[in-house]
């Protein structure tokens, strides 16, 4: 072989096991993992100093964010922060920051979205951080909260739990 030949056969080599194992690692992280390093870019407090707790309820659901540690005061004002902008966000159906995180394809993000005007969702300061209510009487954003919150459950691993 031509030492020209040779040269575009390592360089292509090179790049086709580069191209290799960063696919390789692109796929070998789990969901949470993923969810765990992209929370940054959504949620202002460390998410491994707390934890996101789901109640599913007859009307809806709880979500809670407590700081694992009561007298993180940094992270309960972070918390309240965001949960309390989150709030008014899905009150006018803008889920955006959710579907950022997890993708816009989450179980129950779009018809969340779709039917915003018949979920009352509201704010409330927690001790430790705070909690955002939803609640509806319509069976289909009935439906929607909670295959949210089981996708939540799901992706967020060991930041989260259901009460």
């Amino acid at each position: 072989m031509n030492p020209i030949r040779r040269a575009i056969f390592r360089s292509a080599s090179c790049a086709a096991l580069l191209l290799l194992f960063t696919g390789i690692n692109a796929v070998a992280q789990t969901t949470q993992e993923h969810v765990h390093h992209m929370a940054g870019g959504v949620m202002p407090f460390d998410v491994s100093r707390t934890m996101h707790i789901f109640k599913m309820t007859e009307s809806g659901g709880v979500q809670k964010v407590v700081a694992n540690d009561a007298a993180a005061t940094d992270q309960i004002a972070l918390i309240r922060q965001h949960l309390q902008h989150e709030a008014q966000s899905f009150q006018h159906g803008d889920y955006s920051d959710p579907g950022a995180l997890h993708g816009v394809g989450m179980p129950g993000l779009k018809e969340l979205q779709l039917g915003a005007a018949k979920i009352k969702v509201s704010y409330a300061p927690l001790p430790e951080g705070a909690e955002i209510t939803f609640e509806t009487t319509d069976l289909r954003m009935l439906t929607a909260i909670h295959r949210w919150f089981g996708a939540q459950l799901s992706e967020h691993g060991a930041d989260a739990r259901a009460e």
